[in-house]
């Protein structure tokens, strides 16, 4: 008998292809390419995405994503200061007196 048609095992330490590290994928590697789409395509609908533009027009799709961004940033910004107005009306106040209080305790 002859061993010609027997192969020889890759040894483990032999360094693979560029082909043979690009073809190896794991189950964690599309666990984790799954679970990155969801949260990019989660982040994609908070702007109004919508997938079907997107592969239709790409760029205006981004620019209105863009302006979308800046729109919200701009509401949160509107919104976060109109509860720092509201809240300052009694807690400044309230933060000076006890300053004030403070201050005459320790000059005695």
């Amino acid at each position: 008998m002859s061993n010609d048609a027997r192969t020889e095992p890759v040894e483990e330490n032999q360094p693979r292809s560029f082909l043979g590290r690009w073809l190896k994928i794991t189950p964690g590697d599309i666990l984790r390419l799954v679970l990155i789409c969801v949260v990019v395509g989660l982040i994609l609908a908070a702007f109004r995405v919508d997938p079907r533009r997107l592969w239709v027009d790409f760029f205006g799709t981004m620019v209105d994503a863009w302006r979308e961004f800046i729109d919200i940033s701009a509401d949160l910004v509107t919104w976060g200061l109109d509860y720092f107005l509201l809240g300052a009306v009694l807690v400044i106040p309230i933060w000076l007196i006890v300053h004030t209080v403070r201050a005459m305790r320790r000059s005695r």
